[in-house]
């Protein structure tokens, strides 16, 4: 730490910085002096392993090169609260976050960092008309201020992909790259992202995902049967699901039910040792919870736990299910069960005497009443993702008339298809995101597998407030409820109102859920500081302006939360981070994580001030340029404060 404290820098994650150093980590013997890459040094470290041809074989296209510009391009925008429109906003860990997806995903480099289990998105299909894409990719904060009316249009719109367009995979593919590749940074090394897609652009993703998460990530093609669609030859009955890894780690990793299982059985022993139940209670417990029984001994591993299918499938699961003869005396086509001859089921046959007979001197033959089962135990009973689903698309748009009372959503995906998809993937603390988020149907997943399975998933939903047009057949209804809600006609608001009501009858459906029903509203807008415009005229009124704004950098309509949520986002904290508000020698200082990061938006700096905090040891601390009213004594005396109170990182804004 210098006398003077470190400017706060009010850009998105630095995406090309943090690659070079992760290169410089593995090969330090390329770097220059200049801290940047010896390419030539590079090719002759890696040898034979760089391909020096001219012809290469890979997915390219129109605007490629662009797309990486795109995503090197930080963000200057910041996420603006609304508690407003939110449900249990200062508790919850939920968000919604209404933007330009491409511009939110920089905002989250630095604080969701590796963090995310799950990604699952439903990007527009390229059908020809289903999605909007900025005409600008180099300035895209600029181009979606212009779109939601935030600052004067200058002719940047977002428009339509038509197929008369002689570039229409490739505007197509320009929109999802940049994505998908800062949505990859944002998985842990065993995440997983699940993409729906149709038979339009399904060769080109699968190709795009190879290139951003390469092949040996690739996992699977799910086919999800949903509905027919008519063409002119064959009726479509499908659709798919790409299913990538973060790292081949991911590929690795057993999903199954099982370890849920386990997870449930877990927690009702604990919950059961702790009551002072006995083993016999427990038992009965689990049998009727889950259908399980526990072994002997409550202290033994999650092999010793044998679980039994329902018993209303008794009849259509004899593969599980045994009568059978413990005496030896049964054989042919029948068993002696309870003293009487039972045959096998009309088509099946009982398993053999022999095998029947290890069963039970493993002990694996349990008894409820009159019959026997056979027991199988956790690591067993793998229950794998199937690469085939059968849900019905009209199960989403039913799910949205039980909620609106109308179906105000043009075909909607079902959300026990996502909840489906989640089940096998997270666990109870995980986070998942969906940044085509629509009308919030992966929130509602993530809630619902919450309140029947127990724990405490969290989900990111990013949605473009895109208009809806009365005119448009299809957008109508959606359009007219907007109009009696009182709430703008996009697609963000059908999100939200549709998290609203789910939140609203999850709880009065389950009122003994003590889980997370809330989620925080944020918003896409240009950062509450406004930054020296380097590529402005440089006549003399400009230049006063600039002058001016940069002696009064804080934009008038922002509020301190507004302001507070910026700096602890670009400080890389969560938006959902405990803050807790401290009065310190009568000013007001903002407590982030326990204090690792101290926010001071004071205007009127003082001494006793600067003590005080540096007497709590914060980790960081970040305070108003301004408030120091050009005092350079009382700056520099801080600095040294907070460097002798161990004070690692001291910043103005």
């Amino acid at each position: 730490m210098t006398d003077q404290p470190e400017k706060f820098d009010l850009i998105s994650g630095d995406i090309v910085g943090e690659k070079l150093q992760e290169l410089l980590k593995i090969f330090p013997e390329v770097r220059t002096e200049g801290g940047k890459i010896d390419f030539e040094r590079l090719k002759a470290v890696l040898g034979a392993k760089v391909d020096a041809g001219k012809e290469r074989y890979g997915l390219n296209w129109p605007g490629k090169a662009d797309c990486l510009k795109t995503i090197q391009q930080p963000s200057l925008g910041a996420l603006l609260p609304c508690p407003a429109e939110s449900v249990n906003f200062d508790t919850t860990e939920n968000l919604f976050i209404e933007g330009d997806n491409l511009e939110v995903l920089k905002l989250l480099q630095k604080s969701y960092l590796g963090k995310v289990k799950m990604i699952y998105i439903d990007p527009p299909y390229n059908t020809g008309n289903d999605f909007i894409y900025p005409d600008n990719y180099t300035e895209t904060l600029q181009t979606f201020l212009e779109y939601t009316g935030q600052v004067d249009s200058e002719g940047k719109k977002f428009g339509t992909n038509f197929e008369t367009d002689g570039r229409f995979h490739s505007k197509w593919l320009n929109m999802m790259y940049p994505r998908l590749y800062l949505a990859k940074n944002l998985l842990r090394e065993d995440g997983v992202i699940f993409i729906s897609i149709d038979d339009h652009e399904d060769d080109n993703l699968k190709k795009l995902c190879n290139d951003i998460f390469g092949e040996k990530c690739w996992i699977a093609t799910i086919v999800w049967q949903n509905s027919s669609r008519q063409s002119d030859q064959i009726a479509i009955e499908h659709e798919y699901i790409l299913v990538y890894g973060k790292s081949p780690a991911a590929n690795r990793t057993k999903w199954n039910r099982s370890r849920e299982i386990a997870l449930r059985l877990k927690k009702i022993i604990n919950d059961q040792k702790e009551s002072g139940n006995t083993i016999e209670k427990t038992q009965q417990i689990l049998a009727f919870e889950i259908d399980c029984l526990l072994e002997q001994d409550l202290h033994k591993g999650t092999k010793e736990f044998a679980w039994l299918t329902n018993y209303k499938n008794i009849d259509n699961d004899w593969n599980i299910y045994y009568p059978v003869d413990l005496s030896g005396e049964g054989s042919g086509p029948s068993r002696i069960f309870g003293g009487k001859e039972v045959p096998a089921p009309h088509g099946r046959h009982w398993m053999g005497q022999e095998y029947i007979d290890e069963l039970n001197g493993d002990g694996r033959i349990v008894w409820r009443g009159n019959r026997a089962y056979r027991k199988l135990y956790i690591d067993e009973s793998l229950d794998n993702l199937k690469s085939i689903i059968h849900i019905p698309t009209r199960n989403g748009s039913e799910t949205l008339k039980q909620l609106f009372g109308q179906e105000v959503f043009d075909k909607p995906k079902p959300h026990n298809l996502i909840r489906h998809l989640a089940h096998y993937i997270l666990e109870s603390e995980d986070v998942v995101i969906d940044f085509f988020a629509g009308s919030g149907t992966t929130g509602h997943a993530v809630w619902e597998e919450n309140t029947i399975e127990g724990g405490n998933r969290h989900f990111i939903l990013i949605q473009l407030p895109e208009p809806l047009k009365p005119t448009n057949k299809e957008q109508k209804i959606a359009a007219d409820f907007c109009d009696q809600l009182g709430k703008p006609r996009t697609i963000a608001e059908i999100a939200k109102e549709r998290l609203r009501r789910t939140s609203k009858k999850i709880f009065e459906e389950n009122p003994m859920f003590a889980g997370d029903l809330g989620f925080r509203v944020f918003k896409l807008a240009e950062s509450n500081f406004k930054t020296w415009d380097a590529q402005g005229a440089h006549d003399a009124v400009e230049l006063e302006k600039q002058l001016e704004m940069h002696i009064i950098h804080i934009r008038a309509d922002r509020s301190p939360d507004d302001i507070l949520s910026e700096i602890i986002l670009k400080s890389g904290f969560p938006l959902t981070v405990p803050v807790v508000t401290l009065d310190l020698a009568g000013k007001t200082v903002f407590n982030i994580a326990d204090g690792a990061l101290f926010i001071c938006l004071e205007h009127e700096l003082t001494l006793p001030l600067i003590r005080a905090i540096a007497a709590k040891k914060p980790a960081r601390v970040v305070c108003l340029d301004a408030g120091f009213a050009g005092n350079d004594q009382l700056k520099t005396n801080a600095v040294l404060i907070f460097k002798n109170k161990g004070v690692t990182s001291f910043k103005t804004i």
